[in-house]
């Protein structure tokens, strides 16, 4: 039977924390329930562990008790890493014992999975150098600037390489829970956790949900100035070039700097701009697609929808359908 740990960040919890934990023990609980109804023996036990003892969160109104100390788990086959605090004030009390189990199991053959920020956890490790990975889309700039040899792709919902397992944020946690039972069990069980649950299979990508607010923590100046420019004149169509003559400097340097800030060429950046404002449209008002599309900026209706299709992952009809019932009905 295999071995599945559960990690308690201690310190770094909160209820997102909870909420990790009791899905991912459920999950597999019910993987193991539909492998003794044909027959099989669970695959795999799993257990809460962490470097501390039974603390209580929200005035008492929840207890977290680990089972074990990691100390005490000489290997497991799969650690599961839940959502928890992203890191904003560097290291806190645990996270150096943590981090080196987590390098340990890893290096002896363990699955590593993070769930949403925990992914902080996990690219603190140095394991995810290199690598891609994601995590919640509003952690984005944070996770980019603390981390910048991980290859990032908020865009994603769940990676996988090389035994690492990532996912994007908040309660898209639940697919990557079938994503892992697939991998470990099989696609019978995993079509039967996600019936049984309520979960849905194979979404791939967090695109829809994301709100773009654009990397303002770089320091640069000239770029940040820039990028107010970019998000102030979302009915214009700005050419490079017209953008590093305003600002006094060679496209080509303007290029260099504004990637090395913001992670996007000047521009994607506009491009994310103005489809943030056409889906913050579509999700309030009545007005038609060719109205908000002539709004920021476009007037090819067949370029307009294969961009926001590209960055939100549908149409804006299917888009407005989703966020906007009232409209969609007229």
């Amino acid at each position: 039977m295999k071995h599945a740990t559960i990690i308690y960040p201690a310190q770094r919890s909160g209820h997102s924390t909870l909420a990790c934990i009791t899905a991912a023990f459920e999950t597999f609980m019910a993987a193991n329930s539909y492998r003794r109804k044909t027959g099989k023996t669970d695959l795999f036990t799993v257990e809460l562990a962490g470097t501390a003892g039974a603390e209580e969160m929200y005035g008492g109104m929840f207890t977290i008790k680990p089972q074990r100390n990691i100390t005490d788990i000489a290997k497991t086959d799969l650690v599961i890493i839940p959502s928890s605090d992203p890191y904003h004030e560097g290291t806190v009390p645990g996270d150096d014992e943590l981090i080196s189990w987590i390098t340990k199991q890893y290096k002896s053959g363990a699955g590593i999975a993070s769930i949403c920020s925990g992914a902080f956890l996990l690219a603190a490790s140095g394991l995810l150098d290199g690598k891609s990975c994601s995590t919640h889309w509003a952690h984005a700039d944070l996770f980019r600037q603390k981390f910048p040899k991980v290859n990032l792709r908020a865009d994603k919902l769940i990676t996988d390489e090389n035994g690492i397992y990532t996912n994007g944020g908040a309660f898209s946690f639940l697919n990557l829970m079938i994503y892992l039972v697939e991998k470990y069990y099989d696609r019978e069980t995993a079509i039967f956790c996600s019936k049984s649950l309520q979960m849905e299979m194979d979404r791939n990508s967090q695109s829809p949900f994301t709100i773009f607010t654009g990397q303002k923590l770089h320091g640069d100046k000239m770029v940040e100035d820039a990028q107010k420019y970019i998000e102030g004149s979302l009915n214009e169509r700005l050419s490079v070039e017209e953008l590093s003559s305003k600002f006094a400097i060679g496209r080509r340097n303007f290029d260099r700097r504004f990637i090395k800030a913001t992670g996007n060429t000047p521009l994607e950046y506009s491009q994310q701009v103005k489809i943030e404002s056409a889906k913050k449209e579509l999700e309030v008002s009545r007005k038609t697609i060719n109205e908000v599309m002539y709004e920021v900026g476009y007037s090819d209706v067949k370029a307009f929808r294969e961009l926001f299709r590209k960055i939100t992952g549908m149409s804006p009809l299917e888009y407005r359908s989703r966020y906007n019932k009232e409209a969609a009905k007229s």
